[in-house]
């Protein structure tokens, strides 16, 4: 008599998330390389204090504006993955994963890539070696490739928090909820000393600096708004674990909202130190631009201590786009839409390892480009797909039965979700116009994926 061969379930996600580690995937997704390392860049654009503090304050409003139109997609789609389960439902399964398609590439792996890029610059306070600007240049123009210290780095350390997420989501989530405990005092604490204790001065405001850019300055803020949305990038993040999230109706809007304005408030503060402390004109360029208004603070000796624990925060950053990203790959495989071995769930771990592995390898090759450059390509790509999925809440709206309507949202709607539209077109108009090659890389990058999708891989169309 033949045996019978019981098989049981197939391994799948875990809800095992509450609201304070999805407000701390918020958190520590937003707060990273952005803040950390675009300040700089945008003394040099906008030459004036009120224009950068401006350009945040409108991007905490545009992020806000995100945070709660992505509230009411998740709790109608609690489920993992994010954009591509939006425009999958919205307008069909080549949209669904042309959005996978960029998510792995400037979604996650970009930004993992920036992310530990700025932690080896602010480790270069003590080894100088590891800085950019000391990488050495191979090849030229939009191609080039920079090889140093700090891309190997900034390779070793994505390396570590891709193995550490192989072995489940719940060990990652207490190290990331102590990483994002550690980046919230280190941040107020440098903010509260740098008033308290430092050494600055409020002429700063009032001081512009030379311009390094010749675009009029209506298009520049649109521009820098640009890289100011890498800075607040991160605010849809606990959309993409959505399927290990407890209570996901309740626990997504609180986690979204809050984790978004508290960052806000952090980064305004925090922009007002950066000036408080540095005059614009001995700013402009600087990626570790937290070491060096800490160094202008407190002198050499505390600004090492500082370095260091900004360094941390960023690790904080690139944990948690690591833990969130193959999440978004797990869920298009699940549905054939993108390649199947990304669906696959160890059965101990119950963790996606091959897309874990997969955007691993990636975010390191991408170590090898030009930061200024990664953050266009992310900030194009990024206003791109979640100012579609915004779009797709009309639609949803409109012709889905049954539809959740979030309060918040309803308040204030069709303003909300289109303030937010309208905002983001701008902002991609003129970075096609004034940045294009990094801006058509990640046209190019879309293009792909449409390509794929159709000589490829065909997700089913039931």
């Amino acid at each position: 008599m033949p045996k019978l061969q019981m098989q049981g379930p197939k391994p799948g996600l875990l809800r095992q998330l509450g609201f304070f580690s999805a407000t701390a995937l918020v958190i520590s997704n937003m707060v990273g390389m952005g803040i950390f390392g675009t300040t700089g860049f945008m003394a040099g654009d906008l030459g004036s204090a009120r224009l950068i503090l401006a350009c945040w304050g409108v991007g905490a409003l545009v992020a806000f504006a995100g945070a709660l139109s992505y509230s009411e997609l998740g709790i109608n789609f609690p489920s993992s993955g994010g954009e591509y389960v939006y425009l999958t439902h919205a307008f069909g399964p080549e949209w669904g994963f042309m959005t996978g398609w960029v998510s792995f590439f400037a979604g996650f792996s970009a930004p993992i890539a920036a992310a530990a890029l700025a932690f080896s610059d602010y480790l270069g306070y003590f080894y100088p070696s590891l800085k950019q600007a000391n990488a050495t240049v191979i090849g030229s123009g939009a191609f080039a490739l920079r090889l140093g210290a700090g891309q190997l780095v900034a390779s070793a350390l994505i390396l570590a928090f891709t193995i550490l997420n192989c072995f489940g989501v719940g060990r990652t989530a207490k190290v990331q909820n102590v990483l994002t405990s550690t980046k919230m005092i280190v941040i107020v604490g440098f903010v509260l000393l740098a008033f308290a204790m430092g050494h600055g001065s409020w002429s700063h405001f009032s001081e512009p600096a030379v311009r390094t850019s010749s675009v009029a300055l209506p298009t520049q803020f649109l521009v820098s708004l640009l890289w100011v949305m890498v800075g607040y990038s991160g605010w849809n993040a606990a959309t993409y674990v959505a399927e290990e999230v407890r209570r996901p109706e309740r626990t997504l809007p609180l986690a979204l909202g809050v984790g978004t304005a508290i960052v806000a408030a952090l980064f305004l503060a925090l922009n007002v130190v950066f000036i408080y402390a540095v005059r614009l004109e001995n700013m402009k360029g600087e990626i570790a631009i937290g070491s060096l208004s800490a160094l202008h603070l407190f002198g050499p000796s505390v600004a090492g201590v500082f370095s260091a624990l900004m360094a941390i925060c960023i690790v904080s950053t690139v944990n948690a786009e690591v833990t969130v990203g193959p999440r978004v790959y797990y869920a298009m495989a699940k549905n054939r839409a993108f390649f199947s071995a990304a669906a696959t769930v160890h059965p101990r771990w119950h963790t996606p390892v091959v897309a874990i592995l997969s955007q691993g390898l990636c975010a390191m090759f991408m170590t090898l480009s030009k930061f200024r450059d990664l953050l266009t390509y992310i900030g194009m790509s990024l206003t791109l797909f979640t100012v579609l999925s915004v779009v797709a809440l009309f639609v949803f709206r409109r012709k889905r039965p049954g539809w959740q309507r979030l309060r918040a949202v309803q308040f204030a709607y069709p303003l909300i979700p289109a303030s937010y539209v309208l905002v983001g077109t701008c902002m991609m108009v003129y970075g096609v116009i004034q940045q294009p090659v990094a801006s058509l890389t990640a046209l190019g990058t879309v293009g792909a994926g449409a390509l794929v999708y159709r000589f490829g891989i065909r997700a089913p169309r039931g």
